[in-house]
């Protein structure tokens, strides 16, 4: 769908840090059909926009840190991103950096919950975040994998005032009573999978989708499956370590 106004609460930005942005412009430009641009102001870092005809659906980034690994980090939308952050170390969790502004385009914090998850929260200004969600090639669902559900259930709808709609051994987020996301419980081991919010993109044909990942370099991490009574769905990780999902609903 067009977003015109983001919806506090809701996803309303996913952005990539990778420690090869060239790479990573033509990997998901063949999966997800982006074309992308990178601001050329110095002070911009090497920021680059991924668009769907004009629309402005994703961003990339380069590592700023030399221990930062390549990850997706979704941003949930805010009328106020310093009360935002108030509340974050109210609830438990961390305020890694921010707030701080963005040129004119709005204001940010990045943010982990009380297990390590790391996400932001944006108060938009010139910029609103994505303009499409859920269509062909864009962010369509966001899910929380924690060792932590009992402690997310707590945090995150006193942070971002989400709804929370459990049925059988998953937990959807919602707003307003829509369902933009989910909670899976997080086994793995942590050193190599923290705590993460895991980004799914919306695609036509998850099957495909995911062959064409592994041909351009992907990593397998699940296979394509339906979701009983739902979407079908697989998890990648992309040539440079970023871990997402692919889902046609």
């Amino acid at each position: 769908m067009k977003l015109a106004n983001p919806v506090p609460g809701r996803p309303c930005w996913v952005e990539l840090s990778t420690s090869d942005v060239h790479a990573a412009r033509a990997f998901y430009a063949t999966l997800l059909g982006w074309r992308s641009e990178t601001d050329p102001r110095p002070e911009a870092g090497g920021y680059t926009m991924a668009r769907i005809g004009e629309d402005a659906v994703a961003a990339f980034s380069p590592l700023y840190r030399q221990e930062q690994r390549a990850a997706w980090t979704v941003s949930f939308a805010t009328a106020d991103a310093d009360a935002s952050a108030d509340a974050v170390r109210s609830a438990g969790g961390t305020v890694l950096m921010g707030p701080m502004d963005v040129f004119d385009l709005g204001r940010f914090v990045v943010a982990a919950d009380p297990a390590g998850a790391v996400f932001s929260v944006w108060q938009a200004r010139a910029f609103p975040g994505a303009e499409r969600f859920g269509e062909q090639g864009t962010l369509g669902w966001a899910e929380l994998r924690t060792p932590d559900p009992k402690g997310a259930l707590a945090f995150y709808p006193a942070v971002l005032g989400w709804t929370v709609n459990a049925t059988g051994h998953f937990t959807h987020w919602g707003v307003g009573g829509t369902d933009f996301g989910g909670m899976k419980e997080h086994t793995g081991e942590p050193t190599r999978t923290p705590p993460h919010w895991l980004p799914y993109f919306t695609v036509a044909d998850t099957e495909a989708t995911a062959a064409t990942a592994l041909a351009s370099g992907g990593t397998p991490l699940a296979p394509p499956r339906q979701v009983p009574g739902g979407p079908w769905v697989a998890t990648l990780r992309d040539p440079q370590g970023a871990d997402f999902g692919i889902r046609t609903p």
